[in-house]
């Protein structure tokens, strides 16, 4: 590989990735190229040292022990195949891109980038996902809710690498929705993650291209679960009223922090959340209930 201007190193293994991120100032890392390589075609990104992590095949394994634990080199398209242990992120890597970025992309780069409007990032929330971060130092763990601290920033260290994200197997109906200004091979206006736990009655939410991060409608999570319980619907499930579920969207929309852009208004994003944040609970409610 040949970027000009830029010393390019090819990494062995993940040993060997981790030295050069620990001795190398400003090391840039590669793998699919689908975030990088689109920076430096319109030179918003110029980095001195680039080394290329897309042939450690540690980093591709999908291990199921207790969790799932996927390394960050895992595929879209492999996602699409291969249990995830989510159904929020296998719907979510169906709408990434076109086929040929789904070959390339990985969740290990959506993580990466921290972009707000990355579609991996309100399902990892929802299902309460780990993100396991290795450096020469060792392994660190972070819950996916600590993850990002900022517009296309993270926890991650500068001599960290993105090992893999584990998920808990899940235990109850999933759904993820996105609005985008076409039906394909677009960036999301805003989306939204749902996932009902029973085993520990829960519901967990994901809130994608909506606020500086992306985030968890805490306030609205805790609402609807204590809904149902109070309702005793966790083992006796019935739908749920109109207002319960108006309330529901009403404080999805109020935990965004949404922006007017090229892609759409503040105003039209809240609007879109409170109206897929019922619908995905009233989808995923009615397959609890077929279920149950």
């Amino acid at each position: 590989m040949i970027i000009p201007g830029v010393s390019v190193h090819i990494g062995r293994d993940v040993d060997d990735v981790l030295e050069k991120l620990s001795s190398v100032k400003d090391a840039t890392l590669l793998a699919g190229g689908t975030d990088l390589l689109v920076e430096l075609n319109f030179g918003r990104a110029r980095p001195t040292h680039v080394v290329v992590i897309d042939r450690l095949d540690e980093l591709k394994d999908l291990e199921r022990n207790g969790h799932i634990r996927m390394g960050a080199l895992v595929t879209y398209t492999r996602m699409l195949v291969d249990d995830p242990g989510s159904a929020a992120l296998r719907e979510a890597a169906r709408t990434v891109g076109s086929p040929q970025i789904r070959n390339r992309g990985t969740v290990g780069g959506n993580l990466g980038s921290a972009s707000p409007a990355g579609d991996a990032h309100p399902p990892l929330l929802a299902s309460g996902a780990i993100v396991e971060l290795a450096s020469v130092a060792g392994t660190r763990r972070l819950p996916a809710n600590e993850f990002y601290v900022g517009p296309k920033r993270s926890a991650i260290r500068k001599d960290e690498l993105i090992a893999a994200f584990l998920i808990e197997p899940k235990k109850g109906p999933q759904q993820f929705s996105k609005v985008g200004t076409r039906n394909a091979m677009v960036i999301a206006v805003c989306s939204f993650a749902l996932a009902i736990d029973r085993g520990s009655r829960r519901i967990g939410t994901g809130i994608g291209s909506a606020a500086p991060t992306p985030l968890a409608a805490s306030e609205a999570e805790q609402f609807l679960a204590g809904v149902i319980e109070e309702q005793g619907l966790w083992d006796r499930p019935a739908p749920l009223g109109e207002a319960a579920l108006k309330r529901f969207g009403e404080l999805v929309a109020a935990a965004a922090k949404p922006i007017d852009d090229v892609r759409g208004t503040a105003a039209y994003r809240r609007q879109a959340l409170a109206v897929m944040a019922r619908r995905s609970f009233v989808w995923a409610w009615n397959e609890y209930r077929a279920a149950a």
